[in-house]
């Protein structure tokens, strides 16, 4: 295998190129289909087979924002982003990008960067998929006992309430179905935009549930928006970190690559799968990254490598199963619809 390893200049050390392609491929096909960058894949993973954490973080927010490109343009067609409420979170998020990026090189300075990032992503890995594993439970047990109104997710209690804070200037979100103060999505752009410099993420496994549970947006458009604030995240984070000098390019494009096929499948799965059921793989993934940093922080380095990597290809051959499920679904509705219309029209 060592005819695959090529040296990374940046980074400065050998990696095999197989293995960058496999990690896009996954990251593609997760980040695609929940909306995410797939960093809680990607920036442990490096991390785990040798980049130094803040090499990891530069160079998996550039390969990020190369792949969102991918996958927002699909979900477009789908009609699942509101370009008005992303934009809207711009400005929150580039600032809280680069004060993150500076505690970052504050903490490297200290020789403390690798533990602290560790440790922060383990406590916010595990709050996120706990609540977002509660919620799906809570749906489920109203469902038992009350038939859901047609139209699918409802907006949460808090998300209510944040809607009606009257705190000019108030927008409405076309694509959304929501009304709410500005302040709201710059809010939320401005935490997410802290944590995806400092965790080497695009924000995406904190906003999607916030655009959700805060905001009030469907799940669907939670999913493509998110995507589509990744996409800025990610630009903006490579190229903060990459005059710090941390993004190693080359490693970079191998993962793009895999990415970019991995994500137009994620993508169009999307669309096969009930918004409750996309929330419920998202916190299983959440838990499966929790768990694997947990173990390279207690230095279990060959089951944090083999959990990380499993998981994700696991977790993306659920996703294409369910592609393919719907696909063939779909087919076999068209087919039988056109053998009743050539029923119909044999009559005439």
């Amino acid at each position: 295998m060592d005819f695959f390893n090529i040296y990374l200049p940046i980074a400065g050390l050998q990696f095999n190129i197989l293995l960058l392609l496999l990690i896009g491929f996954t990251v593609g096909v997760c980040g695609g289909f929940f909306g995410i960058g797939g960093a809680w894949i990607v920036t442990p993973a490096l991390n785990i087979f040798g980049f130094p954490m803040p090499y990891a973080i530069g160079t998996d927010l550039a390969h990020m924002g190369g792949k969102s490109i991918v996958s927002t343009i699909r979900h477009g067609k789908f009609g699942n982003v509101d370009v008005q409420l992303g934009l809207s979170m711009i400005v929150g998020t580039t600032v809280g990008m680069e004060l993150g990026a500076r505690l970052v090189m504050y903490l490297e300075q200290l020789g403390l960067a690798e533990a602290y990032i560790r440790k922060a992503y383990v406590v916010f890995l595990a709050l996120i998929g706990s609540y977002v594993l509660y919620d799906y439970i809570k749906h489920v047990r109203k469902s038992r006992q009350s038939s859901e109104q047609a139209g699918g997710v409802q907006a949460s209690t808090l998300a209510q309430r944040l809607q009606r804070m009257n705190l000019p200037p108030m927008i409405h979100f076309k694509a959304s179905g929501v009304t709410c103060s500005l302040w709201l999505p710059v809010g939320v752009g401005l935490i997410t935009g802290i944590v995806a410099a400092v965790l080497g993420v695009g924000g995406g496994f904190i906003r999607m549930p916030a655009l959700i549970y805060l905001v009030g947006c469907p799940t669907l458009v939670a999913v493509g928006t998110d995507l589509f604030e990744v996409m800025i995240t990610g630009a903006y984070g490579a190229f903060t970190y990459g005059i710090k000098g941390r993004v190693d390019l080359l490693a970079a494009v191998w993962m793009l690559a895999g990415a970019a096929v991995g994500a137009q499948m994620g993508t169009v799965a999307v669309k096969y799968v009930k918004g409750y059921s996309i929330r419920l793989l998202f916190a299983v993934t959440i838990f499966i990254a929790c768990t694997s940093v947990l173990m390279k922080q207690l230095e279990f380095q060959g089951a944090s490598s083999f959990l990380i990597l499993t998981a994700g290809i696991a977790i993306s051959l659920v996703i294409l199963s369910l592609l393919i499920a719907g696909v063939v679904r779909e087919k076999a509705a068209a087919k039988k619809s056109g053998g009743e219309l050539g029923k119909q029209g044999g009559w005439e």
